[in-house]
């Protein structure tokens, strides 16, 4: 019996490449200055969706939101095998805390219709709450079940997983359409296909079309700009390397609880990260050298 899969996709701030430019004077992440990535723990949602549709059928939707450069995860999703990829981009929704963004996720899979599984990964790098997927599963009213190492069976209509509860595992059993959240030791990503690289490189979203047009046609009116976007993208749409772009106004969401508007976390206290250290200390390959860098981090603290 094959299954419907949808899988919730982020790309985030690769958090393990800290630099002294990694956060605003106002205490903001300056994501500008941080390479983008794939969500780590989203790749794993993302396989154990591919896994799901290799061993029983069905089909593999990759959704992210964000701004245009999301693309850019999309693109990998259909490297890895999704079957489409949609990605929900509007300034609106600029600012978004876990509320608002579960709720537009919840209207643009109300939007795709039908699915049996929705597959998030534990949690976002860049925010470490693991708030999403549960909020998500409240608005979409599916059960849920979180920290999911191993996908036993699929039978009909029940769905049999191993979770992980933090002292141990347990075997859990539940009904279809669910939410299923995966953490990162659940499966290990398979490599972007070559031939599939080969057939979506080119595969672009219609605000990335409108970049590049703007970026290649400096000097042309507006009119001559949204033609030239109008025939790429139906050219691309042609080719089936249109990446699906959706705003709140697509998914039917309400724009006051979307954003700023509709996210009423409040930032309580931030603490800057100042790095003062200049320079460089050099170790000598030696014992006396090993011992010296050794006393250096008792004494500053770094060990014990």
């Amino acid at each position: 019996m094959p299954y419907d899969c949808i899988v919730c996709v982020k790309q985030v701030p690769d958090t393990a490449n800290i630099t002294a430019e990694a956060m605003n004077p106002d205490g903001t992440v300056n994501r500008a200055a941080l390479p983008a990535i794939f969500n780590p723990e989203d790749l794993n949602a993302l396989e154990a969706a591919l896994e799901v549709r290799d061993r029983y059928g069905g089909t593999v939707t990759a959704i992210s939101m964000g701004p245009p450069k999301a693309a850019e995860v999309l693109r990998e999703c259909l490297y890895r095998g999704a079957d489409r990829v949609i990605l929900i981009t509007d300034r609106r929704a600029a600012a978004s805390d876990t509320l608002a963004t579960s709720y537009i996720l919840s209207q643009a899979i109300r939007t795709i219709g039908r699915f049996d599984i929705v597959f998030c990964g534990r949690q976002a790098i860049d925010g470490d709450t693991a708030q999403v997927g549960p909020q998500l599963a409240e608005k979409l009213g599916l059960p849920q079940i979180t920290y999911m190492e191993e996908l036993l069976a699929i039978d009909g209509d029940r769905i049999r997983l191993r979770r992980n509860n933090g002292h141990g595992w347990e075997i859990v059993e539940s009904k279809l359409p669910i939410l299923v959240t995966v953490i990162g030791t659940a499966n290990v990503p398979r490599p972007c296909a070559a031939k599939r690289i080969m057939r979506f490189k080119r595969a672009r979203a219609e605000a990335e079309i409108e970049a590049e047009v703007r970026r290649q046609m400096p000097n042309a009116s507006e009119e001559e700009i949204q033609a030239e976007v109008a025939r790429r993208r139906d050219e691309l749409a042609a080719r089936g390397l249109l990446i699906e772009q959706w705003d709140i106004t697509r998914i039917g969401a309400d724009p006051n609880r979307c954003g700023l508007a509709g996210s009423p976390t409040k930032v309580h206290r931030i603490q800057s990260i100042v790095f003062s250290k200049k320079g460089y200390t050099e170790i000598p390959p030696t014992e006396e050298g090993i011992r010296q860098l050794i006393r250096e981090l008792v004494v500053d603290r770094i060990l014990g």
